[in-house]
């Protein structure tokens, strides 16, 4: 007696393939979303009030910044940012807040200013070199350049 197996139909499990297969491509092409620095509480960003507040309760408050000022340490920077970023491209900034609190010479709070991305710059080079000032020189000009040279009046040789 001959035995039968169901069989399943082709059409479901060919649906179900190319459905798992489109279902890999567009998760490939979801944005990722990153967080950078400091996180930011408004609360207590608010509650860091000039001529109140001194640098040991801003410490307590927000916690140690993200770096000091780099000509004094009169100064306290808080950067956050958030970016985003498809598959392998390059990530890019959709959101960025800076909050400086600056401080008097006695280190009580004397200004806190808060910052956005408006102020964040593109710089794009150009090309594959960078342009300079001065001689523009061959690489085998740069190498055989000084022969002859040498001793030569207004070279700089020793003893003028």
């Amino acid at each position: 007696m001959p035995t039968h197996e169901p069989k399943l139909p082709v059409r479901p499990v060919r649906v179900i393939v190319a459905g798992l297969a489109l279902a890999l491509t567009v998760s490939g092409c979801a944005q990722l979303k990153g967080r950078q620095g400091y996180v930011v509480d408004p609360l207590l960003t608010e509650a860091i009030t000039p001529g109140v507040d001194n640098r040991e309760s801003v410490e307590k408050t927000l916690g140690r910044p993200t770096f000091v000022g780099q000509f004094s340490n009169n100064e306290y920077y808080y950067v956050s940012r958030e970016t985003r970023q498809l598959a392998f491209a390059k990530p890019r900034p959709v959101d960025q807040q800076v909050l400086r609190v600056r401080f008097d010479p006695a280190g009580n709070v004397a200004a806190v200013d808060r910052t956005g991305l408006e102020l964040v710059s593109k710089l794009s080079p150009e090309g594959d070199k960078t342009p300079t000032l001065g001689r523009h020189r061959s690489f085998f000009e740069d190498i055989f350049g000084n022969i002859g040279a040498v001793g030569a009046p207004g070279a700089g040789a020793p003893g003028q």
